[in-house]
């Protein structure tokens, strides 16, 4: 396991075949800085394409996982400006949303605005019980970024995801877990460890059906029935190829646990 890096605004540990994140500002309650952006984009390429990560946890330090977008990076607001700010964002959140890897959101304290977008990211969204969501957006004046009418209209549905985003309303983590706007609820104490334990089952599962799955899970937007299941049924084929299926196989015809290596 690495060291932890106190003094950085982005804390990269690898544990195992597990990589997580920790936004690490938390006197700004981790809000999404130049700092913080550069961290991401210095480390996540790396991280999803080394076939040793084969899950990524991102959290947040201190009493916040992120209050939203740095207020003090937003002075310059030139439509140019802004637009490139926006798409060297997407750089970094396009592969994330389409990463074949799980990827696990474990969010303390307050997830507001972009915090709330990078809380969403999260194929499992575990939330400490204390947590809060807001969208923030609408109190700036600003559209909901970073992709989140996308994802939470997806989880919640259409009618919920206009409230939240519109109203800029509080939802606290028992009403976002009862609406499916996350995936678990932890005792605060537990929320790392919990998040953990849930990235590293999912590390030590067979990585290529995961990322089969997650793809089969995005396209159902998108498809007619027939073309999804021609997609589906490519999706089988290659499953049936890996050696992670083969040693699923023997394991059940020999009545014990796999043992997969991704690949």
């Amino acid at each position: 396991m690495d060291g932890l890096q106190p003094d950085v605004s982005l804390i990269v540990e690898r544990s195992g075949g597990v990589a997580i994140l920790t936004l690490n500002e938390p006197k700004s309650l981790n809000a999404i800085s130049p700092g913080i952006k550069a961290g991401i984009e210095a480390n996540l390429p790396s991280l999803l394409h080394d076939p040793a990560i084969r899950a990524i946890l991102i959290t947040g330090s201190g009493r916040a996982f992120c209050a939203g977008g740095d207020i003090r990076a937003m002075d310059d607001r030139a439509a140019v400006s802004v637009r490139d700010r926006m798409e060297r964002s997407y750089r970094w959140l396009a592969p994330l949303l389409n990463a074949g890897k799980p990827i696990v959101t474990a969010v303390n304290g307050v997830a507001a605005g972009a915090g709330l977008s990078l809380a969403m990211v999260g194929d499992v969204v575990i939330a400490a019980r204390d947590a809060k969501f807001k969208a923030g957006f609408p109190g700036l004046g600003a559209v909901a970024d970073l992709g989140l009418a996308y994802t939470l209209t997806r989880a919640v549905g259409h009618v919920r995801a206009s409230d939240i985003l519109l109203t800029n309303r509080e939802v606290t983590a028992e009403e976002a877990f009862a609406m499916g706007m996350v995936s678990r609820l932890a005792e605060p104490a537990d929320l790392v460890a919990t998040a953990r334990a849930v990235a590293e089952a999912l590390a030590s599962g067979p990585t290529v059906s995961l990322a089969m799955t997650k793809r089969l899970l995005r396209r159902a937007y998108d498809l007619s029935l027939e073309a999804f299941l021609e997609e589906e049924g490519m999706a089988q084929v290659v499953c049936f190829g890996s050696e992670d299926f083969a040693e699923g196989v023997a394991a059940f015809r020999g009545k014990r646990k796999p043992e997969f290596r991704g690949r």
